[in-house]
């Protein structure tokens, strides 16, 4: 069976065990789990999982959770594996597990999954994009990580996530952001659409504290950052364009974060793509390389 096959029934299997996770899981007091869980294992029995893409956990969310699993119980088990006789190692569910601890719980239902490390990174990448529990940066982070360590394309990472090329390729871009400013992505002060308008700016650190302090919309970041990609020196659309040509200019500009320039003539002409520096340019070639 070739490897791209194998992925599209890997990515079709892995839907079905986001369906299957979502059935409810009563646990808790004197509630019992329903045959949706595998069992009930001891909650020191199961650990995290290093390798999982989601890094942030919101204390007062937490906290909020395990009041609800001390009066409800846990409605959903948590997907693990086995990772020696009697222990187990997290797959999807961390959240309710760190939960349940806060609650007091010294049992826990669990779904037990037999898969390898590709596999279970999968898993917890799909379970947290399809319920949005990973931040932006998270979610990129993921995908590289399955790039660099098993060879996935961004078409076969869309198939497997259930999210377009675009998606894929346009969360990788956030990668190339300074630290700092992936850490206002990671607390949220920034949303993806913001973080994603600097990627190709010469300053994005200081155009995203500019971004934050003023609470500028994703519309308003992406009007600074052309005026900075723009620089002075540029020259600014040529008035006498007719309107169609602005326009196309004007998409392509906001699609590529560069300023695009088209001279129309009769049946040709020319398109002029301005970068400022070396990264820019990169980026450029890459995308034409990725057509």
């Amino acid at each position: 069976m070739s490897d791209d096959v194998s992925k599209r029934r890997l990515g079709r299997g892995l839907a079905a065990l986001i369906g299957e996770m979502d059935q409810p899981v009563p646990v808790g007091n004197e509630e019992k789990p329903s045959v949706a869980a595998d069992r009930l294992v001891p909650i020191e029995f199961v650990s995290r999982n290093p390798r999982n893409p989601r890094r942030y956990f919101d204390e007062t969310v937490l906290q909020e959770l395990a009041g609800s699993i001390r009066q409800h119980g846990i409605v959903q088990p948590v997907v693990v594996r086995t990772i020696q006789s009697d222990r187990f190692e997290i797959i999807a569910g961390e959240r309710r597990w760190r939960a349940a601890q806060l609650a007091g719980l010294v049992e826990i239902p669990v779904i037990v999954r037999d898969v390898d490390d590709r596999t279970a990174l999968e898993l917890a990448i799909v379970e947290n994009v399809q319920r949005a529990d990973l931040n932006p940066l998270e979610e990129a982070l993921g995908y590289e990580q399955l790039i660099a360590d098993y060879g996935y394309t961004q078409n076969d990472l869309g198939e497997i996530i259930g999210k377009s090329r675009s998606h894929v390729a346009n969360s990788l871009r956030l990668l190339k952001l300074p630290d700092p400013v992936r850490d206002m992505l990671a607390e949220g002060s920034l949303s993806a659409g913001h973080a994603r308008a600097l990627v190709s700016t010469s300053d994005p650190t200081q155009l995203a504290r500019q971004i934050v302090t003023k609470g500028m919309s994703v519309r308003e970041a992406e009007k600074l950052a052309q005026n900075d990609i723009r620089g002075p020196s540029q020259p600014k659309v040529i008035a006498s364009k007719d309107s169609d040509t602005v326009a196309l200019e004007r998409s392509l500009s906001d699609r590529l974060g560069l300023e695009v320039l088209i001279n129309h003539k009769g049946g040709g002409g020319q398109m002029r793509i301005n970068y400022k520096t070396l990264e820019q340019l990169e980026e450029i070639c890459r995308l034409l390389e990725a057509r």
